[in-house]
């Protein structure tokens, strides 16, 4: 008997989003003119009603989208917003935009954390074991010292066709390697050890997400993945703030 299914909370949205998202349309849409000032860190606090620290993310993630210029002594000016590719498709990043990449891992959220729940029910053992190769290989270049975007990608593609409905693996397809974005997001190599232990703990995540379906335990699996994706959010919101 299966166990009664816990609903997933929706992700709250953090008052630095909600500050990025208003000051991203009023740039956008021209309220906020290119080369004009923004008003200072004490007026904003005081319109969003927000601390500064709130403020100060929102102006440094709007400067790593190339909306907004802080000036040396002279405060921040808005930029004028740059054309985006011709790419109408939903799926489209412009990997310059970390906000791109946190709106596609939460897409991914509302899709991938059914999916290791039903991969749990309707996988079989074949589709189980693509899974555990897949991790597997992922492992393997960690120890070797090789990237392992790929072996990733094959995991969650993996669990997506062990759903047994087409439409899940079509939608990682469909991604392709925005599925997995961190090689393009990269700025430059950091430290070997730093980047050893961040892939452990990465595949320490896909580890636990294994070990659940491989147990075909519905909860802990759908639990596992969305540990996995909000940290990712999480590590890339923090991309933010390092531009």
């Amino acid at each position: 008997m299966n166990k009664p299914r816990v609903s997933a909370a929706p992700r709250k949205i953090s008052l630095t989003e909600k500050v990025i998202a208003s000051l991203r349309q009023e740039i956008e849409s021209g309220q906020r003119e290119p080369g004009s000032k923004l008003p200072t860190e004490p007026v904003l606090t005081e319109q969003f009603g927000v601390s500064r620290t709130v403020i100060r993310e929102a102006i440094a993630a709007l400067k790593a989208d190339g909306l907004l210029e802080p000036r040396q002594g002279a405060g921040v000016f808005v930029l004028s917003p740059q054309t985006r590719a011709n790419d109408k498709s939903i799926f489209a990043v412009d990997y310059a935009q970390v906000s791109d990449v946190l709106e596609i891992l939460e897409l991914r959220m509302a899709v991938e954390i059914e999916a290791a729940g039903l991969a749990c029910t309707r996988g079989s053992v074949a589709q189980q074991t693509k899974i555990y190769e897949a991790m597997a290989k992922m492992e393997r270049a960690l120890e070797k010292g090789e990237p392992t975007e790929q072996a990733d990608f094959e995991f969650h593609s993996a669990i997506a066709s062990a759903t047994n409905n087409r439409r899940f693996a079509e939608f990682l397809e469909h991604l392709g390697d925005k599925t997995i974005p961190r090689a393009q997001l990269r700025r430059r190599p950091p430290e070997a050890e730093d980047q050893k232990a961040y892939m452990q703990m990465i595949t320490g995540e896909h580890r636990r997400i294994y070990d659940a379906i491989a147990a075909r335990d519905e909860d802990t699996a759908r639990k596992a993945m969305r540990d996995h994706l909000s940290q990712s959010q999480t590590r890339y919101q923090k991309l933010l703030t390092q531009r």
